[in-house]
């Protein structure tokens, strides 16, 4: 996620949201939403701001209700008492914040609370899938039990999307496509829970007119080995890790549609045409989300940090429109 296997470092959520800033004031500019079943690998790394000021953190969003926790005001605080409160809080905050003019951290503090205020309102609205028509629930699988819950997450992400949320990520819970054993029975079931919902996603985004300027990346951190490891025994067949050549796939925001760049040996085990690493993969995004190196550059300790981490990716222009 953050093209290095160096922990500590920034997500390429927070380095999109540090470079372009949020489209709206009412809700976060970088959302993570995770599984019901649980974390992915490395939990909030995922979606960690590392040394970037924590305004660029991802926030995250609960797999089921409450989706956000402590968002509702109490009862008795509801209406006039929370607005007369607010508003002399605004003043105490920008007093302090005056005094404090070179604290990046208490900066991002005040702003993360009052984006929380804002958000009692608006996240309510965006994370309510009940608002939506019958027809497009059927269209992202949620009325099919494999698939109703990343359908539910998918389409909270194009209702994120619509309301200017700039980057948004689903996970899958712990290393649920790390197929070592029973891959005759566990990868279909992966597929099945998927497949309809992203399929939902991509063609709700087409038909509104959002696909055109939204980035759709659907990958992981490495493939799968093309022999059968058999650990477990011969029902329990899977596939080991590969890293030399795998596969990922994009769609809409400036992406070339219907056309594959790329392929592995006669094996399938090592990438050996038009080989693409993961620092040509950003300097690519960097170009369809115009931007240029010099904004996505950060000072730390001396150093000038950046997500290409001063690496010369290429740009792949033949899946460009």
């Amino acid at each position: 996620n953050s093209g290095r296997t160096q922990r500590g470092r920034p997500s390429l959520g927070s380095w999109v949201t540090y470079a372009l800033g949020a489209e709206t004031d009412e809700l976060p500019a970088y959302i993570a939403m995770a599984d019901p079943k649980g974390l992915p690998v490395e939990g909030v790394l995922n979606w960690s701001n590392g040394w970037l000021p924590s305004l660029y953190q991802g926030t995250v969003v609960r797999p089921r209700e409450p989706r956000i926790l402590n968002l509702d005001c109490p009862a008795a605080l509801q209406g006039e008492p929370q607005r007369n409160y607010l508003n002399f809080l605004n003043e105490l905050n920008r007093e302090h914040a005056a005094a404090q003019s070179d604290r990046s951290d208490l900066q991002a503090r005040i702003a993360n609370f009052e984006l929380a205020a804002r958000m009692q309102t608006a996240a309510v609205e965006a994370l309510d899938v009940s608002r939506e028509t019958g027809a497009t629930h059927r269209l992202y699988g949620i009325d099919n039990p494999e698939s109703e819950e990343y359908g539910q997450r998918c389409l909270i992400a194009r209702r994120l999307i619509e309301r200017g949320v700039r980057y948004v990520q689903l996970f899958t819970k712990n290393q649920y496509w790390d197929h070592h054993g029973s891959i005759l029975t566990a990868l279909p079931a992966s597929c099945r829970k998927t497949e309809k919902p992203i399929a939902g996603l991509i063609t709700d985004l087409k038909q509104r007119g959002l696909l055109d300027s939204t980035i759709v990346h659907w990958g992981g951190e490495m493939g799968r080995l093309p022999v059968i490891q058999n650990d477990a025994g011969r029902n329990k067949v899977g596939r080991d890790h590969n890293t030399y050549g795998f596969t990922m796939w994009m769609a809409g925001g400036g992406f070339k549609g219907g056309c594959t760049y790329g392929a592995t040996d006669e094996f399938g085990h090592h990438a050996v045409e038009n080989v693409v690493n993961h620092y040509d993969y950003h300097a690519t995004l960097m170009k369809l989300l115009g931007l240029t190196s010099e904004q996505l550059l950060y000072k730390r300790n001396g150093r000038e940090e950046s997500l290409l981490d001063g690496q010369a990716g290429r740009v792949v222009e033949e899946i460009l429109v």
